[in-house]
């Protein structure tokens, strides 16, 4: 695979799994990644051919064994990477439809599901905060 030139934009696309438990709780899914030690939504960058919600879907199931459907774009992140070329990566709102099993491996060593109202405490980059606020704006809109 060729390199990507200096400032070509990295695209990526992951999201927010959400579940409710039996008394009406939000809970979220997060992945930890032992590369950088740190709790995340799950995410990926996107294949050439790809849609952004196809990517967020391949990803998503690449890193928790979970296939899913994507629901509303929740937000997008515009940062640098570790070396400094320009990603952007687009979080969507996603429903489980089949939950397989996920081993651990070099990327994705442990999953968790964490209540929507704890999510942020275990997040570890301060931004990764703006798709918990997006999220919480969508589970509160109106239905119908």
């Amino acid at each position: 695979m060729a390199e990507l030139e200096e400032n070509t934009t990295i695209r990526a696309a992951g999201g927010a799994i959400v579940r409710t438990t039996p008394d009406a709780r939000h809970q979220v899914l997060l992945v930890h990644r032992p590369k950088y030690d740190d709790w995340s939504w799950p995410k990926g960058k996107c294949e050439a051919s790809e849609s952004l919600g196809e990517c967020a879907v391949r990803e998503v199931r690449e890193e928790t064994g979970i296939l899913t459907r994507t629901g509303p774009t929740l937000c997008e992140l515009a940062y640098r990477d570790q070396n400094n070329r320009p990603k952007h990566v687009t979080y969507f709102a996603l429903t489980a439809i089949d939950v397989g099993d996920h081993p651990p491996d070099d990327e994705v060593d442990q999953l968790a599901w964490i209540d929507l109202d704890d999510v942020d405490q275990r997040l570890t980059n301060p931004d990764d905060t703006k798709v918990t606020h997006a999220l919480r704006s969508y589970l509160a809109r109106p239905l119908g």
